[in-house]
């Protein structure tokens, strides 16, 4: 009786050779919402870490501080608009991003709004506003990130910025709707991961806690805010942008090639979202 049909493909397949080395060389990479912010910082690390091309699929106006990481990487970084609600205008700047930089390797679904308060006080355009972005937004890029990576052949990876509001909520500052986003993208993560294994498209996710961006200027603000963080416990500051970075070159590298459907928090002040 002849072997079957699995095992013998298994005997024909080429070797798996694990790449150890943690790098991006030769990688294109989209980001949506990088013209500042989190994803600017997502995309210096991807630069820093050897990234032949980072594009940067924001809705708002590149600003200072895109154009000075723009200087210091320079035929590196560019800016394309679109409007992750529109999944139209995501697929035409995926396109134009293969078109010019020859392929696309990995694809960070980051954009996304943010608004705190009492869950009775929201209003239905405020919850509507805050899950367009964080959720049909990031399905729908995520989306034609896959469809493309098919299309090339490539085994790409899609990373969703979650946050550590989707594992609990901030009672100072709380925002159901906002969590709920955020706790659907953890599990759009682990569904997509699930479908999307066969064609060797890797979803994993990144869960921040506080973050120093414009969003957060207020919190160390507080005038309780160092007895805050004596009693969370944990790195008594908030994060630089850039100290997010890691976990999304791993996701992004070959050397995650076994690692799909998970999530990484990065929440240095351990008892606060």
């Amino acid at each position: 009786m002849p072997p079957p049909a699995s095992t013998e493909h298994a005997k024909n397949a080429a070797p798996i050779v694990p790449q150890t080395e943690l790098t991006l060389a030769s990688k294109v990479v989209a980001i949506t919402g990088a013209n500042r912010g989190i994803g600017l910082g997502i995309a210096e690390s991807c630069l820093t870490n050897g990234a032949a091309a980072v594009y940067s699929i924001d809705i708002g106006e590149a600003g200072d501080d895109f154009n000075a990481l723009s200087k210091r990487f320079p035929g590196k970084l560019y800016a394309i608009t679109a409007n992750v609600t529109e999944e139209e205008t995501i697929i035409a700047a995926i396109d134009r991003i293969i078109s010019e930089a020859g392929g696309l390797h990995g694809v960070v679904v980051n954009a996304g709004r943010t608004h705190h308060k009492a869950a009775l006080d929201f209003t239905k355009d405020e919850i509507t506003t805050l899950f367009n972005v964080n959720l049909f937004g990031a399905f729908f890029t995520a989306r034609a990130a896959a469809k493309a990576f098919i299309k090339q052949g490539v085994k790409g990876s899609v990373v969703f910025t979650a946050s550590m509001a989707s594992y609990r909520p901030n009672k100072r500052v709380p925002s159901a709707p906002y969590g709920a986003s955020k706790a659907g993208v953890r599990n759009m993560t682990h569904t997509l991961a699930m479908e999307w294994a066969q064609y060797g498209i890797r979803v994993n996710s990144v869960s921040p806690g506080l973050v120093e961006t414009a969003m957060t200027y207020w919190v160390p603000q507080q005038p309780d805010w160092e007895q805050q963080l004596k009693y969370y416990g944990g790195i008594p500051r908030l994060a630089k942008v850039q100290e997010l970075g890691g976990a999304y070159v791993y996701l992004l590298s070959d050397a995650a090639s076994y690692t799909t459907s998970i999530d990484i928090p990065v929440n240095g002040v351990i008892g606060i979202c």
